[in-house]
Formats: structure tokens, sequence, C-alpha cells
């Protein structure tokens, strides 16, 4: 009884250290996301303030009054509308230019075994260290001598070069889950190398893609040294560069600013609302086999 009795304190100990620590870790996550939501919660609470209490020093958690003046008042701002244009064509081309690309050099490397893969590979990975700063002047001197400068599809091509080698080597990592089987069991049936991966592979790679897609729209979407380099007219920046009127010599409108960046977020949020349950579902299968 004794023996069996002291087990018993023993068990219970344990489980209320488990039980402690677990209270901890949950702890100390929700500190975390408090710490991350916060920026996200005082720009939306901003945008919602009216101007003068934007400015003053007695700050609260929550506006005395709400208003949309500030949204208003950034839609009226000028190059709003074309900066919108700007960020859709831009975006929305090098994205998924960078998923066809993308997907047919990740089904090569990770279907093909040819001289030179391995390095490929590593190559991928590497210039994805390089800052973009680096990189400004040479790429300036060469859109500069091709006429791309002030051109669309000058910092188009920079966007889809910047989200490809990301993209090529995300995707890789679910090319290779693929059962090799499947595509040949297509093949014997009748079906090209090509025609095997556009029924059978390219399906399966949804949930790849739109983990892959929401990572290379958020980064050209927010993107902004090279479209405020490579550009130059007014009607031509994009939304991110668009931000710099609300700065002016007689200060900066931070209710218009607020706002403003409020609405630029809005478009990405809505592409991972629709796409959330595939992401999730690409980044763990993605994630078995490398």
């Amino acid at each position: 009884m004794t023996h069996a009795a002291g087990r018993t304190r023993t068990v219970h100990a344990r489980q209320r250290r488990r039980r402690g620590g677990r209270l901890g870790y949950n702890a100390l996550g929700l500190l975390a996301t408090l710490v991350m939501a916060f920026p996200v919660y005082w720009l939306v609470v901003s945008a919602l303030r009216p101007n003068h209490e934007i400015r003053s020093y007695d700050q609260t958690l929550w506006p005395s009054s709400v208003t949309l003046d500030n949204f208003t008042r950034a839609t009226e701002t000028r190059f709003f509308w074309t900066a919108i244009q700007s960020s859709l064509v831009i975006c929305v081309t090098s994205v998924l230019g960078a998923m066809v690309i993308g997907t047919i050099a990740a089904f090569a490397i990770g279907r093909f075994r040819f001289l030179g893969r391995k390095a490929f590979m590593m190559v991928l990975i590497l210039v994805q260290l390089l800052p973009p700063t680096a990189m400004l002047i040479p790429i300036y001197v060469q859109l500069n001598s091709l006429g791309a400068l002030n051109e669309y599809w000058g910092v188009i091509v920079v966007y889809l070069v910047t989200v490809l080698p990301f993209t090529t080597w995300m995707v890789r990592g679910f090319v290779v889950n693929i059962p090799r089987e499947l595509e040949e069991s297509a093949m014997v049936d009748g079906c090209t190398r090509m025609g095997a991966f556009r029924r059978v592979i390219l399906p399966l790679l949804a949930p790849g893609l739109a983990a892959a897609s929401i990572f290379a729209l958020i980064t050209a979407w927010n993107e902004y040294l090279f479209a405020y380099v490579l550009m130059q007219d007014n009607d031509k920046y994009t939304l991110n560069v668009w931000l710099m009127n609300f700065t002016t010599d007689r200060g900066t409108d931070y209710g218009g600013l607020m706002a403003g960046s409020v609405m630029i977020s809005i478009p990405v949020v809505i592409f991972f609302l629709l796409v959330q349950k595939k992401m999730a579902t690409g980044l763990t299968s993605g994630a078995v086999k490398g």
C-alpha cells in the first residue's frame, strides 16, 4: 500500500509539473501573439481615429470617436487609382509568371537527374541570401541599357526573378512527394510526359502552388525599393510608393497614411483567406520529404 501510494503521488506530481509547463508555454505563446498583433491593431485603430486625436499626446487603446474620413481622404489622394492599377498589373503578372516557370523548373529538378542538379539547387538557396540593395545598381544599369526603366515590364522581370528561386524550391518539395508510379501509369495509358504532368501531377500540386503563390504575392506586393527606383512617373508608382504622398514639407498625414496602409493590406488578406485551406495542406505535405 505504501509503495502504491508513493507511485500515485509521483504520477500526480509529474502531471502537475506537465500541466504547469503547458500553462507556461501557453502564456508565452499568448504573449508573443499579442506582441505581434498589437501593431496591426494599432494600425487599424489609428486609421479610424480623427486626425487631431492621432496627433494628441494622450493616446488610448480605443478612439473616442470612429470616423471614415481618413479612408475618404486616402482614396481622393492623387494617383490612388493608377497606383492600384500598377500594383495589380506588376504583382499579378510577376506571380503568375513565377508560378508557371517555377512549377516547370521544380518538376524538372524533382523528376530528372542531370549534371549540375545539386549545384543548381544550392544556387537557388544562395541567391536568397543576397540583399536587394546589393543588386540594385547592377539591375538599374542593365535595365537602363535595355530601355526598361519606367516600364512595367522591367519591374515585372525584376519581381519575377526575385520570387522565382523560392517558388521553384518550394514546389520542388511537393513534386518529389508525388509517386512516380502515378505518372508512369498515365504514360502507359497513352499520355505523353507533358500530358501526364498536366492531367496527373498538376492537380496534385494544387496545395503546393497555393502555398508558394501566397508567399510570392506577399513578397511582390510589399516590395518598395525597386518600384521606387525603377519607376519615374507618379502615375506608374505602386501602392507602397504611393504612400509617400502623405508625407510633405508641411508634415505627415498620419490618418491618411494609416488608412492607405490598411487598404493596401486588404487584397493580400483576401487572397490568403481564399487559399488558406490549400495553403495549410501544402505546408504540411511539403515538409514530409525534400
